[in-house]
């Protein structure tokens, strides 16, 4: 059975009005009501305590009030699609808010992960022609990376993340190729690895796309994604605890494949690579264990000091592959460290990176978008602890500090030295829901990264 939950009204719909209040507009929307009017609402907003705090709604006769508090617009309207009575339509009133962010936030607070529910519950009327088109391309995006993170493992293993991959090339007119077995081996070693101790093999979606618009001298915007779709933690395995929210563990691969997803749909004017590395690191007696020694696609070898930081050696060979294409940019994304959650908790991604008007322009498209990273040093000082007896190097430090520094540290190995390169370590998990922002999978830095690839587009001559 389906609920549908409240929604815009689109073009030619008739709805109710739905006031975007700040507490300091509350007495200017009053007063700028019909005397009757005005005395009703105000009475009815002591009754109710109503005061424009963020997410507070108050139901009038024919309207509604939300408060937007001094919360930004995004996350004041994402309270309100679950708030407002079901199959209700509304449309957006009130002079204090931006629209555009309005309407994304209502979109976003809607999201709901039903798909195992008797009962699901749908947004009664996406307002397409009420929501701009870059919006409209970041919330399917979004929805696209929290449906496959929430995705549990036993439905999403590497080949069903693959084939969403793919599913997404076809769908928008990307080239995508699928690597598996032998060839597979054979292009990322390390990567192989990692799922050699899984019944789900593994495989690596290699896509490439270019907009409409590219002239010769397009960026070329390469993407690696981490998609371990569960994590075990192999021979060194996790407690059970730890193993709760392993599904999330794709993050970084979901939320690139969001990002792609929203790129195409804009026609950027760039050329688009998204490699995603689709895995499942397990415990078999064909799994890898510690101290064995494993190739990289690179040439550079590793010995396993921990078979549970396994998602740079999924990364290593997708940075490795994404350099030999002299990318202008490379990103990588993934959930790869619990101390980059204990050091800036799980709403501020670290961001590291070897190029400064490239972090800058990550960083202020985040603090744009309301969707924040915080900048950690790529700190040569520690380089020597990743140092190895019998391999060029180890997966892991000995020592118990800096774990985020360490993983970005090993993975920057990897990447040319002429190459521009960001790498993201996220939660992509909401531990509790808030406005806009449900309980569960989240594309963390996905609506900064659109933000940073439209400017750097926009300075390079068509």
């Amino acid at each position: 059975m389906v609920e549908h939950l409240a929604g815009l009204a689109a073009a030619g719909e008739t709805g109710l009005p739905l006031y975007g209040v700040r507490p300091e507009g509350l007495d200017a929307l009053l007063s700028a009501m019909p005397a009757a009017t005005a005395q009703a609402a105000a009475t009815q907003c002591q009754l109710t305590g109503f005061t424009a705090e963020s997410g507070q709604i108050m139901r009038l006769a024919d309207a509604a009030w939300l408060g937007l508090g001094h919360a930004p617009t995004l996350h004041g309207f994402g309270a309100a699609a679950a708030a407002l009575p079901a199959e209700s339509v509304w449309h957006l009133a009130g002079e204090d808010y931006n629209r555009d962010e309005a309407a994304l936030g209502f979109l976003l607070g809607a999201y709901r992960y039903d798909r195992f529910k008797t009962k699901t519950r749908k947004l009664a009327s996406l307002a397409h022609k009420n929501v701009n088109a870059r919006n409209r391309a970041i919330a399917v995006g979004i929805s696209l990376a929290r449906d496959l993170i929430n995705t549990p493992a036993n439905h999403l293993g590497p080949a069903a993340l693959a084939d969403a991959a793919m599913d997404l090339a076809a769908r928008q007119g990307a080239n995508a190729e699928r690597v598996s077995g032998t060839a597979l081996q054979a292009r990322y070693p390390a990567l192989a690895a990692v799922g050699a101790g899984s019944d789900r093999a593994p495989e690596v979606v290699l896509l490439n796309w270019q907009g409409s618009a590219c002239g010769i001298d397009a960026p070329l915007i390469s993407l690696c994604g981490k998609g371990v779709c569960f994590d075990t933690g192999g021979y060194d395995l996790k407690p059970s605890s730890a193993m709760l929210r392993m599904k999330k563990d794709m993050g970084g691969a979901a939320i690139l494949l969001g990002l792609a997803s929203a790129i195409i749909s804009l026609n950027l004017p760039i050329k688009l690579q998204l490699r995603i590395g689709c895995v499942e690191n397990s415990v078999s007696g064909h799994a890898m264990r510690p101290s064995d020694i494993l190739q990289t696609r690179s040439g550079l070898t590793v010995e396993v000091g921990n078979t549970d930081a396994e998602g740079r050696l999924v990364l290593c060979d997708l940075l490795a592959e994404a350099c030999e294409e002299s990318p202008n940019w490379l990103i990588d994304a993934a959930t790869l460290t619990g101390a980059a959650r204990a050091a800036l908790g799980p709403d501020l991604p670290a961001l590291f990176c070897t190029d400064e008007a490239m972090a800058r322009a990550i960083l202020q498209a985040g603090d744009a978008a309301y969707d924040p990273l915080w900048r950690l040093p790529l700190h040569e000082g520690y380089a020597g602890w990743l140092d190895s007896n019998v391999a060029d190097m180890n997966n892991v430090s000995s020592k118990p500090f800096a774990g985020a520094i360490i993983a970005a540290l090993f993975l920057k190995r990897f990447v040319s030295k002429q190459t521009r390169w960001a790498h993201i370590d996220t939660y992509a998990w909401n531990d509790s829901a808030r406005a806009g922002r449900p309980e569960g999978g989240e594309a963390q830095t996905l609506r900064a990264l659109l933000g940073a690839m439209e400017g750097f587009a926009a300075q390079t001559p068509a």
